[in-house]
C-alpha cells in the first residue's frame, strides 16, 4: 500500500481534526468473536504444494546469494526477504482466494499478494537508488508482471 502526502487541504483538516478537544465517537465495526471466525475461515483455505513452492521460490529470488537468483537482484538487493516472507505470501494468498470466493490458493494470489508482502522485506542497495530501481520494480521482474 502506496501512501503519499495528502493534498494542502486535506491537510489542514488533518491538523484542524486532531490539534482540537473534541473528541469523534467510537463504534463498533466488528467484534472480536467474528475477526476470530474470519482468520480461522481463512487458515482453512488450502495452498496446494506446487503454490507453497512458488511461492518459497519467490522469496528465495529475493536473496542475492541463492544459486537461482537473478541478475537484476544480485545487482541491486542488498538483503532478501526471509522464511516469514513465505508464510505471510501463503496468508495474503489465502486471503486473495477468499475476496475472489475460491477455496485454494493460486500461483496468482501469491504474485498479486507479493508487492504488498515484499516491498518492505528487500533492502536495496545504493545502486539500486542511483539507477531509479524499486522493489516494486524488482517484484514486478521476480512475478512476471513487467
Amino acid at each position: 500500500l502506496h501512501v503519499g502526502y495528502p493534498s494542502r487541504d486535506e491537510e489542514v483538516q488533518i491538523l484542524l481534526r486532531t490539534t482540537g478537544a473534541a473528541e469523534a465517537p467510537a463504534s463498533t465495526v466488528i467484534d472480536g468473536a467474528k475477526i476470530l471466525a474470519i482468520q480461522h475461515a481463512i487458515r482453512a483455505i488450502v495452498v496446494p504444494q506446487s503454490v507453497a513452492e512458488y511461492a518459497v521460490d519467490l522469496v528465495r529470488r529475493t536473496r542475492p546469494a541463492s544459486a537461482d537468483t537473478p541478475d537484476s537482484v544480485k545487482r541491486y538487493v542488498r538483503w532478501g526477504a526471509g522464511p516469514r516472507a513465505s508464510q505471510y505470501l501463503a496468508l495474503a494468498g489465502k486471503v486473495h482466494a477468499a475476496l475472489a470466493g475460491r477455496f485454494n490458493v493460486a500461483r496468482e494470489d501469491i504474485a498479486a499478494a507479493a508487492p504488498l508482502v515484499l516491498r518492505h522485506r528487500l533492502i536495496l542497495n545504493y545502486r539500486a537508488e542511483a539507477d531509479a530501481i524499486t522493489a516494486d520494480k524488482l517484484i514486478a521482474e521476480l512475478t512476471g508482471k513487467r
